[in-house]
């Protein structure tokens, strides 16, 4: 299981946590995959609760919240927008999104003030919605980020390390 879903199987559980969370990517990840580590302690940065290795570096991650703003509901309004978009990709994403007020269903007057309810869950979660990330892996293209330099300094840039990346 990826962190993705993992994150979205937690949400479903009522007395999950930020720790219940981290155990279980410890579980599923640690030591299994060289990519997920176990953060290093550096005095002076913020609290770091995994560490991803990419090609240009690692990335520490802190987890406080993610289940609450996970299950944080999108705006009807803005995911509207998104559906009618023209970019094709964004519209394609949000296609199938349920939100909380379609999902509760509709009583708009007319047609008998009958109601229509939609089956399933009352909302999506963020997770979820990345899921559809997944269909559009059939043929992958890799966009590579080029880090500038090593102590992540604004404005800063290394050009050894910047041709070592383009090399």
């Amino acid at each position: 299981m990826g962190i993705m879903s993992i994150l979205e199987e937690e949400c479903m559980f009522p007395k999950a946590s930020d720790a219940t969370f981290k155990a279980k990517l410890y579980d599923n990840h640690l030591g299994k995959s060289n990519n997920f580590q176990k953060p290093r302690i550096v005095k002076g940065k913020p609290e770091a609760h995994f560490s991803l290795v990419h090609y240009a570096g690692t990335v520490d991650y802190n987890i406080n919240n993610w289940l609450v703003k996970n299950k944080d509901p999108l705006n009807e309004t803005v995911v509207g927008l998104y559906q009618k978009s023209t970019m094709k990709l964004l519209s394609y994403l949000f296609a199938g999104y349920a939100g909380a007020d379609s999902a509760m269903g509709e009583c708009r007057g007319g047609k008998g003030g009958k109601e229509k309810k939609k089956r399933g869950s009352s909302f999506q979660t963020a997770s979820a919605l990345h899921r559809n990330l997944n269909k559009l892996m059939t043929n992958p293209h890799f966009v590579h980020c080029l880090i500038p330099n090593e102590t992540k300094t604004p404005g800063a840039m290394e050009s050894s390390l910047v041709m070592h990346q383009l090399r």
